[in-house]
């Protein structure tokens, strides 16, 4: 099955309003291995409407369309349909009892506007809608689908989950699976290189993407059924891992400071944290780890205009260690470069074993800068304790 979203709405060409429908239903399309090969947004216009949908339903096995379904003159994805289709739209007595009863729930005068939200075509089975007065419609002709679903999110994703998801997962279909590896400290190209072979594989695929915590590989596989899929996708994860070797720091949720978290806490060690240059961010970073308070000791902030760098990254990881009697140290100091886009970030970390430091040259804008020299230093901290264990 071939499928084809549509996010109906003037405001969403303006810029009003952010298109967060379709990420949803994507990702909600992939669990039933459905493919999704087109998404269209389009304004309040009849004409131009009449033609995206015609083109969709021309070239898709399900069309699902979001938004224009409220009782205005701008809402006019119900007269669309019934254009394509040349079907007339007639109010159903059950929908209209509903709507008013709705109404009268709330204690208010319903305007006569809202009966068009009552209408149907021969064609379209309602949507029932608890929470709001737009009921959806489900449209089954020709070999087609056709899906409207209400515009408000927290009525739209409902209405999805209970009556959308159910009908087509019965239709059945693959099933699509992801994985996703996160690394650290090889470039995208670096990596487009080494994987390379694996990026032009049918079935897993392999895509890269460049995410604040490193570049990201998912690995997706569509199979009959889940345990194929994953089958599919644990042989190529070993291959992967193989070849990227220790750039692999975590999969799918994983979170670098709650990586950090637990190891240093299966070591059994505390830590303390000093940072000029990034005015916090650090120890800020570090304390949102799950029972950070285990391990995390302090921190010391340091004006960064005051330090003018003066004080080392060295000398504040020790400072930061002895001063809270911990087992490692870490801090990070810099210096702007000569334009705002770019700083020299110094990152030391002090333990009883031995003394790491490292000096980076970043680019960005100042608060782009600040989370790349967390992220270096979070991942420096990783690679010890790594060595550590």
């Amino acid at each position: 099955m071939k499928a084809e979203i549509i996010a109906s709405g003037t405001e969403l060409l303006l810029g009003e309003l952010t298109d967060t429908h379709t990420s949803f239903i994507a990702s909600q399309l992939a669990l039933m291995g459905i493919d999704l090969y087109f998404v269209s947004i389009v304004g309040d216009n009849y004409d131009r409407f009449l033609s995206v949908l015609k083109q969709a339903r021309d070239r898709s096995d399900l069309v699902i369309i979001t938004g224009g379904l409220g009782p205005t003159r701008g809402d006019i994805t119900r007269e669309v349909i019934a254009g394509l289709l040349n079907e007339k739209m007639e109010i159903d007595s059950g929908l209209k009892e509903y709507i008013t009863g709705y109404f009268a729930r709330l204690g208010l005068e319903m305007p006569d506007n809202n009966l068009k939200q009552a209408c149907l075509i021969p064609s379209a089975s309602s949507l029932p809608n608890p929470l709001g007065t737009a009921p959806g419609w489900w449209i089954e002709r020709d070999g087609k689908i056709i899906v409207s679903l209400p515009g408000p999110p927290g009525e739209m994703q409902p209405m999805w989950r209970q009556e959308i998801f159910p009908r087509l997962q019965k239709r059945g279909g693959a099933v699509i699976v992801s994985r996703t590896l996160k690394t650290w400290g090889i470039s995208e190209a670096k990596i487009d290189q080494l994987v390379g072979r694996y990026m032009s594989l049918p079935n897993p695929t392999l895509a890269l993407y460049a995410k604040d915590d490193g570049i990201h590989l998912r690995i997706t596989a569509k199979a009959d059924n889940r345990v194929e899929a994953l089958k599919l996708i644990n042989t190529n994860e070993r291959d992967l891992r193989d070849i990227l070797k220790e750039a692999v720091w975590g999969t799918d949720s994983d979170i670098l400071e709650e990586t950090i978290s637990s190891l240093i806490q299966a070591q059994g060690l505390s830590l303390a944290v000093a940072e000029t240059f990034t005015n916090g961010l650090l120890i800020y970073t570090l304390s949102g780890a799950k029972d950070s308070r285990l391990f995390l000791k302090g921190g010391l902030v340091v004006n960064s205009e005051l330090a003018e760098n003066a004080i080392s990254a060295a000398d504040l990881a020790v400072q930061a260690r002895e001063k809270y009697s911990t087992d490692i140290g870490i801090a990070i100091s810099g210096q702007a470069g000569k334009d705002i886009e770019s700083a020299l970030a110094n990152i030391a970390i002090d333990s009883k074993d031995g003394r790491y430091n490292l000096t980076c040259v970043l680019s960005g804008r100042p608060a782009t800068l600040r989370r790349r020299a967390v992220m270096q230093a979070l991942f420096n901290l990783r690679k010890v304790l790594v060595s550590k264990g």
